[in-house]
């Protein structure tokens, strides 16, 4: 060591200001977006608005041939907190044709009368009721003259504005053979 103050402080290099390296940032920034846009993808797709024909849709053909009886409605609490609305009811068949697939349009009212939810659906067979109610398309177990089988349309939401009284069920989409 010397006596010389200042030759002691020219053996203390200064410090040299680190590069940062962005890469690992930036590599994780676009996994973390990738992950979020792939969720916003997958669950978006679920909470779709359910498909709507317009009003002045024409009834099928084969329509008068598939009268609707015994409707009922019931509700009931889903895991998430909200509640599903059930339309259950029978659908027969005095036409010629084996009926193989139904689409109806379901019409929920306010109570102006005007249409506060317009939903189209596949109408669905209860296959069983025990223990618990099995749905399947037509195209399972189809109608064939003659026949008659209960149904149900399940709605995850009804417009809050529905005056409560029975959808009105068109039968818009008939396939048969």
């Amino acid at each position: 060591m010397s006596t010389d103050p200042e030759a002691d402080l020219q053996l203390i290099r200064p410090a040299e200001a680190e590069k940062r390296n962005w890469l690992p940032v930036i590599v994780a920034v676009a996994i973390v977006l990738l992950v979020v846009i792939g969720l916003v993808l997958i669950f978006g797709r679920g909470k779709s608005t359910p498909a709507a024909t317009p009003i002045s849709a024409a009834l099928d053909p084969y329509a008068g041939n598939l009268p609707i009886s015994n409707l009922e409605m019931s509700e009931s609490a889903n895991l998430a907190g909200g509640k599903v609305t059930y339309v259950d009811g029978s659908i027969g068949n005095t036409g010629n044709k084996m009926v193989t697939a139904i689409t109806v349009q379901v019409l929920f009212r306010d109570p102006a009368r005007e249409v506060a939810q317009n939903e189209t659906q596949p109408l669905k067979i209860i296959r069983t009721r025990q223990p618990y109610v099995d749905l399947e398309p037509v195209s399972a177990s189809p109608l064939k003259p003659g026949d008659s089988a209960d149904f149900r349309l399940v709605f995850e939401t009804v417009a809050r504005d529905w005056d409560g009284a029975f959808p009105e069920i068109r039968i818009i989409h008939v396939d048969s053979k």
